[in-house]
This record gives structure tokens, C-alpha cells and sequence, in this order.
């Protein structure tokens, strides 16, 4: 049996490159399904046929209308990777604007394994809101993967994209 993964990816760095995500998550066996924050999207927008092709999926980025039927098969786990800081503080604070963050409000609270891996500086970390969201998401059962054993903040200036962990976040998802 095939599992159904939505990997949900906010505009930071690595989503440049989510390409290589999807990649490393097939190749741990995941049917993956590919959700992007409305300016994630736009930053894919000339290359989006890719990303259909790559997935075998519609890549979704809104909300479907009432009428619109579901184009995604029901997700087994999601990943929320590279999450930013505004995705953390907006789902840490229950506003579900976008779909990339009311699939994981949702998903969390009906059983579904919700892990989110951020990707941010480490002036954006030294916001109090960062630390609320984080305890926030936890306490819903929210898989967080930051600091040791997950994604570190960089310094300002200095992320390296390219090099986003995915396969440390597809592990832990798997544990």
C-alpha cells in the first residue's frame, strides 16, 4: 500500500529547491502531494508543469471552492518543510488563511502525523512569538524539528538553501 505524503512548503530558501525534497521523499517510498504557500507558488509559477509531472499530482496553493471536487488522495502524514516564520506564527496562533496551514491545523486534530521542519535566521528565532508557536504546535501534537536533531536557525545572511535537511525531516517523520 501506497503512503500518502503532503509536503507543504512556506516561501523560505529551500523551497527553491523543493524539487529535491519531493525527490528524497519518493525515494523513501512516499506518494507525494505537493502544497505551497501562495508566494511559494509564485516563485514556481514559470516551472510549475515541473512539479505536476515530478509528483503525478495537481500542486495545490489555495483553497478549492465549494463547488470543486478534492484533487489529492487523503494524506497519511504531512511535512511542513521549509517552514518560515510567519507560517510557525500564524499556525502557532490558529489563523489558517492559507491551505498550506488549514491541511496541518486540520490534519493534527484528525490523526494525521504532522511533522514541520523550520528554516529561518536566527534574528527571526529571537522573536518571543517563535518560542509560544513552537510550544503551541507541540502541545497539539505537532512534530516541531528545530534546534538539535532538527533544523538550527543561521545566521542572518548565511543560509545555505541548497543544503535544507530533508532526509533528517523525512527520517523523523518515519520514527
Amino acid at each position: 500500500m501506497t503512503r500518502v505524503l503532503y509536503l507543504i512548503a512556506c516561501a523560505a530558501g529551500p523551497t527553491q529547491y523543493i524539487d529535491d525534497g519531493v525527490r528524497a521523499a519518493q525515494a523513501t517510498g512516499w506518494d507525494v502531494c505537493l502544497i505551497l504557500t501562495p508566494s511559494a507558488a509564485a516563485w514556481w509559477e514559470p516551472r510549475m508543469q515541473e512539479l505536476v509531472d515530478l509528483t503525478g499530482h495537481p500542486v495545490r496553493s489555495r483553497y478549492k471552492l465549494p463547488w470543486e471536487q478534492d484533487q489529492l488522495p487523503k494524506a497519511d502524514a504531512m511535512l511542513v518543510a521549509p517552514m518560515s516564520c510567519t507560517t510557525l506564527n500564524k499556525w502557532g496562533a490558529g489563523i489558517a488563511d492559507t491551505l498550506a496551514i488549514g491541511l496541518p491545523s486540520e490534519g493534527v486534530h484528525m490523526g494525521v502525523r504532522v511533522a514541520s521542519m523550520p528554516y529561518f535566521n536566527q534574528a527571526q528565532a529571537a522573536q518571543p512569538a517563535v518560542g509560544a508557536s513552537i510550544a503551541a504546535l507541540r502541545k497539539q501534537g505537532v512534530m516541531v524539528l528545530d534546534g538539535p536533531g532538527g533544523y538550527q536557525p543561521h545566521p542572518p545572511k548565511q543560509g545555505d538553501p541548497k543544503a535544507f535537511p530533508w532526509r533528517q525531516a523525512l527520517d523523523r517523520l518515519d520514527a
